[in-house]
């Protein structure tokens, strides 16, 4: 009877333990759950948009940033189907196909960023303008092929922002002239940055970075407290050292960059690059780079393609005048920028030393 009391009690004990270290784990986990996590950066990278895409986000939960970014670049491959100027199956080849026959119903998104293009277009007197397609399908630059100044010619009449026609109530778009083209890679992936911010923000990331090549959107502050330091490149880099010309600390704006060296071929010691002057279709010759900041990257990307065909001078009047910060390296590699930079941006100096402009 002792014994079977002895094992009895000798089972209760072994319960009770258990009892206590289940309650003690579940105790552990519940302050351990309590407790916040350490925010960091979590990056990714795509090649989308014909480009390599990094979309950073700052959360203490990988599991939550690893959804909010591929929402961003679900988002932004949804765009890249609609924008494509290469795709045939696109809603932009779409429209191309019928300049001068006829309208074409448009999803929201497509006609939004054609609309903004033609507020850039606009506001820069047609130094931005997106139906430059037709003169830049005759340019080869990645087999160094320049086209017949007679060709260049015969096309210029095609090439006009006024010529699109936009109806809002149809959400449709059309291209008065045969032969017209819409190319978007001027405002495209700095519109795909903003909407790809949109998405991570819904999806509760308060604060990262995404950049579509040259076009980079930044939203809160690093874990560190800090707003993101973003680089600019330097348009002619001798080697890494001099690779960055300058850097700036942004948070809930937009940068975007148009240099010369991005595409280009030299023949006979001239430098022939993709940016094309709407007004020539030859590639615009003031500037070697610009760099827009604003809000918006629909705003800072075709604003700096526009500032980089009007010129340093032409471009720094229209920046002031509108209230957009930008930094122009000109074609003689001076370096420009805005009232409201200078003490912001810090370039550095062609022997490598940093001074404030």
């Amino acid at each position: 009877m002792k014994e079977k009391l002895k094992v009895k009690s000798s089972k209760l004990e072994v319960q009770k333990i258990f009892l206590l270290l289940a309650t003690c784990y579940l105790l552990l986990a519940t302050v351990s759950s309590c407790v916040p996590q350490k925010e960091k950066v979590y990056r990714k990278s795509k090649i989308l948009m014909d480009t390599l895409i990094t979309i950073s986000a700052v959360s203490d939960s990988g599991d939550k940033a690893d959804l909010a970014i591929e929402k961003a670049f679900s988002e932004i491959e949804k765009l890249d189907k609609l924008l494509n100027f290469f795709s045939d199956k696109s809603e932009l080849s779409e429209i191309n196909k019928n300049a001068g026959k006829k309208a074409v119903k448009v999803s929201p998104e497509t006609f939004e960023v054609i609309e903004r293009a033609i507020y850039a277009s606009e506001k820069t007197g047609g130094a931005f303008d997106v139906t430059i397609g037709t003169e830049i399908t005759l340019w080869d630059f990645h087999n160094k092929v320049k086209p017949e100044d007679k060709a260049i010619r015969e096309r210029l009449s095609l090439v006009n922002y006024k010529g699109i026609l936009l109806n809002k109530r149809a959400s449709s778009v059309y291209l008065n002239k045969k032969g017209m083209l819409i190319d978007l890679g001027g405002i495209a992936k700095g519109y795909a940055a903003d909407k790809a911010v949109e998405v991570m923000k819904k999806k509760g990331i308060k604060s990262g970075l995404v950049s579509v090549a040259g076009d980079i959107k930044a939203f809160g502050l690093k874990p560190d407290g800090k707003p993101w330091k973003i680089g600019i490149k330097n348009p002619r880099a001798k080697n890494e050292d001099d690779e960055i010309m300058a850097t700036i600390e942004l948070t809930d704006m937009a940068i975007s960059t148009s240099g010369d060296y991005e595409r280009y071929f030299i023949i006979e010691g001239k430098r022939y690059h993709h940016i094309l002057n709407p007004k020539t279709g030859y590639p615009a010759d003031g500037c070697r780079s610009v760099s827009i900041i604003a809000k918006d990257g629909a705003i800072t990307d075709p604003f700096s393609t526009g500032i980089f065909t009007l010129g340093a001078e032409k471009g720094m009047k229209l920046l002031e005048e509108m209230g957009l910060d930008g930094i122009i390296v000109d074609k003689d590699g001076k370096i420009h920028t805005t009232s409201n930079l200078r003490g912001k941006i810090e370039i550095r100096g062609s022997q490598g030393q940093k001074r404030n402009n």
